[in-house]
């Protein structure tokens, strides 16, 4: 296969970034919106992982430099996977694919939005769709082009379609879909605690189960990395629907949520984390938390499916032998929504070659070489899953018979990042030890009703 530009079709100039644009991103380098979902913790460097693709076909040749934040244990192996395919389909341009570790995706957004203040943007990078993109409105382009003429909307899912636009016109390609409601578990532990996964139908059934495994093992009962805000706002959301069901959740994100629900799904919470978590959780973070999982120093650990990257790229560490997962409790019928998408800045640097790497993104070459190491989905419906193991088969049938397919909160579907930002601050400030549920649940509800 290969994905050649499309000449006389793209602009043969650059179009520059609006001042309102410019205005707009003053304030990302500093915000603490970022999460897991893109990123890790600064834990293993992905090293470079520049391409060197031969030149050809009817492109410029330019090299596209990419940015994006997959350094880790999760992201690092689907990183270079998909560096590699790049390189073995793509004609006609060069891959310069650069990562940005530490702090989740915090460092990453640092460093686009200063290159976007500089009109010094990169030819892409990954980020978020939906009310995410709202922080780049009037620096990012079009590529209607590129959905148009790859056909992406006759084959992703609806929801990439929806949320990938912006202003009437796509913004971004999706590369692969991550699931949040998501409990993943230590088999031995929890088999040794004679703990039963399938019970757990509740958040109060799962902090029984937590308490069985604090009495009867060694082991901590729920790993939760806490170096970072974003994996407390990513539980609380889960937790959320778990106590309350999908539409309270939905009216939250509105700015219409229940003073009720938001105090129990903070109650809830903090029984979790006053109780169940390690002395050290304040100076670790995703890596090391998924590590606990793989060691057998832990028995259950919330995370998106990016964590089931980590555990699948970990040696002698097996789906259904030595790790398992069960929706978040209480959310079963539910698959809370998340996208790894590359966005394509308007200033465009190497246009041409930039929507050729976009055309791959969206490439069945591309999505299967990336889902099935980084612990997601591919957002093409005509894909096989026959590389991706019985796990994220399990998920992709999940996806299919979702009753209900919420946006999450911390990573850009469920509100803007400003939004985003806010909630991390009240976590911050207000529920990392001691846990005060009081100003907590304002602020919560503060924060999306400004």
């Amino acid at each position: 296969m290969s994905h050649k530009s499309n000449d006389g079709k793209l602009p043969s100039r650059r179009t520059f970034i609006r001042a309102s644009g410019v205005a707009a991103l003053a304030g990302i380098a500093g915000c603490s919106g970022g999460g897991g979902g893109g990123g890790d913790d600064g834990g293993d460097s992905g090293g470079d992982t520049t391409t060197d693709s031969d030149s050809g076909g009817d492109s410029s040749g330019d090299t596209v430099e990419v940015l994006h934040g997959w350094t880790g244990g999760d992201g690092a192996a689907a990183a270079d996977a998909l560096a590699e395919a790049f390189e073995e389909n793509v004609d006609g341009a060069t891959l310069d694919f650069n990562p940005i570790g530490g702090g989740g995706n915090q460092n990453l957004d640092a460093v686009v939005a200063n290159r976007l203040q500089s009109n010094d943007p990169p030819g892409s990078f990954a980020n978020w769709p939906g009310p995410n993109l709202l922080r780049y409105e009037g620096v990012l382009g079009s590529v209607d082009d590129v959905w148009e003429e790859e056909g992406f909307e006759d084959v992703m899912i609806q929801e990439a379609i929806d949320l990938h636009q912006q202003n009437g016109s796509y913004r971004a390609v999706p590369l692969g879909s991550h699931r949040l409601n998501c409990l993943f578990y230590n088999v031995s532990v929890v088999e040794d605690a004679g703990v039963d996964v399938d019970s757990l139908n509740s958040p109060s059934a799962f902090i029984d189960a937590l308490q069985t495994v604090q009495d009867e093992t060694d082991a901590i009962p729920m790993t939760h990395g806490m170096s970072g805000t974003w994996t407390t706002t990513q539980l609380w959301g889960a937790v959320m629907l778990g106590v309350n069901g999908y539409q309270p959740y939905m009216d939250f994100l509105a700015g219409e949520g229940s003073e009720d629900a938001v105090r129990a799904a903070f109650e809830a919470t903090a029984e979790m984390l006053e109780n169940y978590i390690s002395e050290d959780a304040s100076s670790i973070g995703l890596t090391q938390s998924n590590q606990n999982i793989i060691n057998g120093d832990a028995a259950f650990i919330h995370q998106g499916n990016w964590a089931a990257g980590a555990f699948r790229n970990a040696e002698d560490f097996n789906y259904d032998e030595d790790w398992g997962f069960k929706t978040f409790p209480g959310t079963e019928g539910m698959y809370t929504l998340h996208f790894d998408s590359f966005l394509y800045p308007s200033d465009n640097p190497t246009p041409e070659a930039t929507k050729t790497w976009l055309s791959f993104v969206g490439s069945p070459e591309a999505q299967i070489a990336f889902n099935q190491f980084k612990g997601s989905i591919p957002t093409r419906t005509d894909v096989s899953l026959d590389e991706f193991g019985p796990y994220l088969q399990e998920t992709a049938e999940d996806f299919a018979e979702a009753e209900f397919r919420p946006p999450n909160l911390q990573h850009g579907l469920g509100v803007p990042s400003e939004v985003m930002t806010q909630l991390n601050e009240v976590i911050s400030s207000e529920f990392t030890g001691p846990y005060n549920v009081d100003a907590a649940t304002q602020g919560f509800l503060d924060a999306v009703s400004n």
